[in-house]
């Protein structure tokens, strides 16, 4: 699973519409897998699961304003609840569903506040010390890297930068990674090596058109020449998870993403929930079952839970099943085992799927107790496995619409990239003017870094091509550039004493303090980072 959301963090507002990404994401998608994967661990289920967490996520995940916000929508989202249950008491459609959020919220606040002591970092570690779980990285802000091949310096800061943010959050070296949209173009893999990598992942073309062509297809990872492995998508297996037309989750058994309480109660029964400007958000409280496709919104028939786990059922085993006969096939066809790997953006289950934890739940205990053709492994797993692998150079490729890079560049946001080259440019050469900055200039270098890093997100991008959200994501970008010229002038203007230098840079005072004080991300890292000569710390532990 690949965990990750934009970074998003607004101190100078109480309530900000884009923060509930990261809440509901909580409720529906991270409590509740570490809550199945706390119950693999108590049942004694050798279980293995790999989950990449992208620095971003980790860093909200951390942040103590964030936390308490969250504790906040939650308590709200239960009286919310709370107030459903009576409303719906007399409505046999609706009541057990009613009761079933409420049991839902309350469960996940009991985890968050009094098992997990609001940390969702440490529960992650936890899991890892106890073998159920392998975490992987991500590259510091989900920039896709492929766009910045002719930019070294920008792609090693933004690999190094996220194996320091990953020891730095969960105490480890970090395995392996996941490139931002399985991006990857040629000679990416020696960045991973240098900085201790073992593993990526990449989309089935990415190994197909490998050269060498690859024996055994996407039926096994192959050795980049640097000598990390590329784990190839299993097409089958995210074909029956991912499509939009034949896919699991979408039977009609399952809750209706796109009907919400959030849009159907009246506003006064929604306290805490109206956006200022009266518009609607989602709660996360939703009545219907999905029907049929074709059936509008208002039409959808009340959703029955009981149907809903048997659909899960049915799907787990006939994955399952799926599975056992894909891997006997192959088993015979190669005369050796292959390996499938299936990966899933995390917040499908859950979030976007409603059932979703329950089918990953039913697929690991199938898996493990119901047949005897294949065991779940890990990356790491794979590579201690005693098996050879091929050696082969991956061709460029991602997981994006089109397999290759148009989603993060094309007419609706090219004028993202352009800024960035620009800026990262300026970067580099404000490094080789102060070689030996004093504390306060380093201060600046390091702002200077995290605010290109942050205007460099794939989110914003994909965004802007996707047509959701589109007045955010352009603010977002334009707002980090802008922070990155106010840096750079400050900069400019430290350790000049001429009386319109100290009144230009009193004016910048205000500014610097904001960008300081707005994102909290990346507060301990090191602009030398983005230096090919430094050796990080860590450096000789890798």
């Amino acid at each position: 699973m690949h965990a990750h959301l934009p970074y998003v963090r607004h101190p100078e507002h109480e309530d900000f519409l884009e923060e509930d990404w990261l809440y509901e994401a909580i409720t529906e998608t991270y409590l509740p897998m570490l809550m199945k994967m706390d119950a693999w661990l108590s049942a004694k289920h050798p279980a293995r699961i790999t989950m990449s967490v992208s620095p971003p996520l980790s860093e909200m995940l951390s942040d103590s304003l964030l936390m308490k916000r969250y504790r906040t929508r939650l308590e709200r989202l239960i009286r919310l609840a709370e107030k459903e249950v009576r409303r719906t008491r007399h409505d046999s459609r609706f009541a057990s569903t009613a009761a079933m959020h409420l049991e839902r919220l309350n469960r996940c606040a009991h985890t968050f506040n009094d098992v997990y002591s609001r940390d969702l970092l440490g529960a992650c570690a936890r899991l890892q010390d106890e073998g159920i779980l392998e975490l992987a990285t991500c590259s510091a802000t989900h920039a896709f890297l492929p766009h910045f091949a002719a930019d070294p310096a920008f792609v090693r800061a933004q690999i190094r930068i996220a194996v320091d943010a990953h020891r730095t959050h969960f105490g480890r070296h970090p395995p392996g990674i996941w490139l931002p949209e399985c991006g990857y173009y040629r000679g990416l893999d020696q960045f991973l090596a240098d900085e201790g990598l073992c593993y990526f992942f990449v989309d089935a073309h990415g190994v197909l058109n490998a050269d060498p062509a690859p024996v055994h297809g996407t039926m096994s990872p192959i050795v980049c020449p640097s000598g990390v492995l590329a784990f190839p998508r299993d097409p089958e297996s995210s074909q029956q998870v991912w499509s939009a037309d034949s896919g699991y989750p979408g039977d009609g058994r399952y809750l209706e993403f796109y009907r919400d309480a959030g849009h159907d109660l009246p506003a006064e029964d929604l306290e805490g929930f109206v956006l200022p400007d009266g518009g609607r958000r989602n709660v996360g409280l939703k009545y219907h079952r999905i029907s049929a496709r074709h059936v509008p919104l208002d039409e959808k028939e009340p959703y029955d839970r009981v149907a809903a786990l048997e659909a899960a059922d049915t799907h787990a085993g006939n994955f399952v099943f799926n599975r056992t006969h894909q891997i006997d096939h192959w088993r015979r066809v190669m005369g050796r085992s292959p390996v499938i790997v299936a990966p899933y953006d995390a917040e499908l289950f859950g979030h976007w799927w409603a059932e979703g934890p329950e089918f990953l739940d039913l697929v690991m205990r199938k898996a493990i107790y119901d047949q005897d053709v294949f065991r779940v492994s890990t990356p790491t797993d794979v590579i201690h496995s005693g098996l050879d692998f091929q050696a082969a150079q991956p061709s460029m490729s991602s997981w994006g619409a089109g397999g290759y890079g148009e989603v993060w560049l094309n007419e609706k946001n090219d004028w993202i990239f352009e800024a960035i080259s620009e800026a990262s440019a300026e970067l580099q050469r404000v490094l080789a003017r102060y070689p030996t900055p004093s504390t306060l200039q380093s201060t600046y270098l390091n702002l200077l870094g995290r605010e290109l890093l942050l205007a460099s997100a794939s989110d914003w991008p994909f965004i802007l091509t996707m047509g959701t959200s589109v007045g955010y994501a352009e603010a977002q970008v334009r707002r980090h550039l802008d922070r990155f010229n106010i840096v750079r002038q400050a900069l400019s203007l430290e350790g000049k004493s001429g009386d319109a230098d100290i009144q230009a840079r009193m004016a910048l005072v205000d500014e610097m303090l904001t960008i300081v004080d707005r994102d909290r991300i990346f507060l301990k890292y090191d602009h030398r980072l983005f230096l090919e000569h430094f050796r990080p710390p860590w450096f000789d532990e890798r």
